[in-house]
């Protein structure tokens, strides 16, 4: 989609990722959930980006299908649960640590489009 920049059909975007359909339809429809695709039907319908490709970075798309960028749940952001085994969670090295790890692979996704992907590719 946002190689073309126009509506795309759901086979046409199968066939050039080398995915089945179906589970292609399953994320477009998450996709469309988030906010980040829209549809057309008909004939002439398809899938087309809502939001730039400048916009879309892969800390988005990392959220929505695989959950927290933290390695651990005690160094998430958006998706926090405190440890049961922790005695005290502000001076914790291995979560200070996870942390500071967390920050660095979200600069790399969140520095990282839909945009700069199509054009490397």
């Amino acid at each position: 989609m946002a190689e073309k920049g126009v509506l795309v059909k759901t086979q046409d975007i199968a066939d050039s990722a080398f995915i089945p359909k179906k589970f292609l339809e399953a994320i477009l429809l998450e996709l469309k959930r988030h906010g980040f695709v829209g549809s057309q039907q008909g004939a002439t319908g398809g899938y087309f980006l809502i939001r730039p490709a400048t916009e879309i970075n892969l800390a988005d798309l990392h959220r929505i299908f695989e959950g927290p960028i933290a390695l651990i749940a005690c160094a998430a952001e958006k998706f926090y649960k405190p440890c049961t085994d922790c005695e005290n969670v502000a001076t914790c090295t291995l979560r200070i640590a996870m942390k500071h790890v967390r920050d660095q692979t979200f600069d790399v996704l969140e520095d990282i489009t839909i945009q700069k992907l199509v054009k490397s590719g």
